[in-house]
Formats: structure tokens, sequence, C-alpha cells
């Protein structure tokens, strides 16, 4: 624990407090990275195999299939799919209200993210600055006898929570872009689940030959 400390504070000597403050960022910016890729887990997002057998089945027309390939699901998808088994056409507003009621539990902790990769390189700018402003300061004292390596070293300094600022930036956008992206696909499974239970193949196919059947006495 002392090792610790120390550490801590010889990088806040070097760095001087935004760069403690981008480090204190990163670590939370992990907790959430963490706590995330759980809850995806958990809720089974991007696996749905089951699910799609289920729709499947019932697009063909097969409700029993389409329960039982439903009850063996463990996506956080399922319960809006069952809504749906029992729902017609009027109900699909309810029924994306539902979905994106689910999504937007998978999506809490996005802002936070984008924020930190925003956020986090004007932060290291604003320390460059500071440390530029110090150095600057720091050579202006030494009036005459002026050291170029006072200069350069004040200014590496202040640009190390650039770096930093970046270093925390970069892989969080990365990673909330990939988050995204899973969720764009989660939209897109869901959509499809919906609208092919509402309208399923087999039921319009089942209808065909009693609308389009020509009388007897024709």
């Amino acid at each position: 624990m002392t090792g610790l400390l120390e550490a801590l504070r010889q990088i806040a000597d070097l760095g001087g407090p935004v760069v403690m403050i981008l480090i204190g960022v990163s670590v939370l910016t992990l907790a959430v990275i963490l706590y995330k890729l759980w809850q995806f887990k958990a809720a089974g997002a991007g696996r749905h195999r089951e699910l799609s057998e289920a729709v499947a089945a019932w697009d063909r027309g097969d409700r029993a299939g389409a329960q039982q390939a439903l009850s063996r699901s463990r996506s956080y998808l399922a319960p809006v799919i069952e809504m749906a088994f029992t729902s017609g056409p009027a109900d699909a507003s309810r029924l994306e209200a539902e979905a994106e009621t689910r999504f937007a539990r998978l999506e809490s902790g996005f802002r936070l993210l984008d924020s930190v990769a925003q956020l986090a390189p004007l932060l290291g700018l604003f320390g460059t600055v500071l440390g530029m402003i110090e150095a600057f300061q720091s050579l202006q004292q030494a009036g005459a006898q002026v050291d170029p390596s006072l200069l350069a070293g004040g200014i590496w300094v202040a640009l190390l929570t650039t770096a930093v600022g970046l270093a925390v930036a970069m892989p969080t956008a990365l990673v909330l872009s990939w988050f995204e992206a899973r969720m764009d696909a989660e939209r897109v499974t869901a959509g499809r689940a919906i609208s092919t239970i509402l309208f399923p193949q087999g039921a319009a196919t089942a209808a065909a030959p009693a609308g389009g059947a020509v009388p007897a006495g024709a």
C-alpha cells in the first residue's frame, strides 16, 4: 500500500493534478466497461439462436414448436417475443416500446463513455497548457541565465498530460463504438422478429387460396 501511494505521489509530482484526474477517470471508465460486458453476457445479447428458431417456427405456422423453442431461450428479448405471440398488428408500437425499454437498460453508461472519449483529450490539453505556462514562468524567472534543458524538461512534462488524455480517450472510443454496433444489431434482430411474428408468412400462405379461390359456378 505504501508503494502504491508513493507511486501515485510521484505521478502527481510529475504530471500534476490533471494526470491524477485522468487516472481516476480511466479507473472509472474501466469499471463501467467491465460492468457493461457482464451485463451484455447476463442478458444474452447476441445469443438469440433459440429465439430465432422460435420466430422461424412461428413464421412456418408451427405454434407449438415456436413456444417450445422460446421456452429454451435465455435472451432478454424472450419476454417481448412471448408478448408478440399473443398480440396483433395493432400492437406493433407497444411491442417496439417494450423492446426499447430493454435496449435502454443495456445502453445505460454509454453517455459516460462518450463523455470520457470526448473530454479526456481536452482535459489532457488543458494540463499541457498549464504545464507550458509554468515552464515559461520558470524560464522568465531564470532571466539571463537561461538553461535550455529547463525549458525542454518543462515542455515534455507538460505534453505528458496530452499523451495520458489520448491514451484514455482512444480505447474508450473504440469500446463505445463496439457497444453501439452491438446495440444496432440487437435492434435489427428485434425489429425483424416482431415483424415476422405479427405478419407471419405461414398465415399469408394459408389465406391465399381462400382469397383467390374461383367460385364453382364461374
